[in-house]
């Protein structure tokens, strides 16, 4: 079955960065698109950016253009988020997400809190 499970979160600190990190398995990870989505509770789960099978971000959402870079590593089956210049605002659970066969799947997040 497919599983995605995401680890990297933390408490960090206004400025700082992190790169969080998100295995997967059940599909053939090469032949998707994948996604970052992060939710801020009582708050809707809002798309960040996306890397294509060819590697190519896009989708990227305002607030994280230039702070955000999205990869990939596909011998890993792994996709990753580095996230530079963290504000306050970041605060939220980071999730990632796989459309495979019309289906849609999230992992469980992680949690990425920025306060001085």
């Amino acid at each position: 079955q497919v599983q995605l499970v995401e680890s990297g979160g933390g408490l960090v600190q206004p400025g700082e960065s992190l790169r969080l990190t998100c295995v997967t398995s059940g599909f053939t990870f090469e032949n998707y698109h994948m996604r970052w989505y992060r939710q801020v509770p009582g708050e809707e789960r809002e798309q960040l950016i996306a890397i294509s099978i060819a590697a190519t971000e896009f989708n990227v959402h305002d607030s994280v253009k230039g702070r955000f870079t999205i990869s990939r590593d596909n011998a890993k089956s792994t996709l990753y988020l580095q996230m530079n210049s963290l504000k306050p605002e970041d605060t939220a659970v980071y999730s990632c997400h796989a459309r495979v066969r019309d289906i849609d799947y999230w992992g469980a997040g992680t949690l990425v809190i920025v306060s001085s």
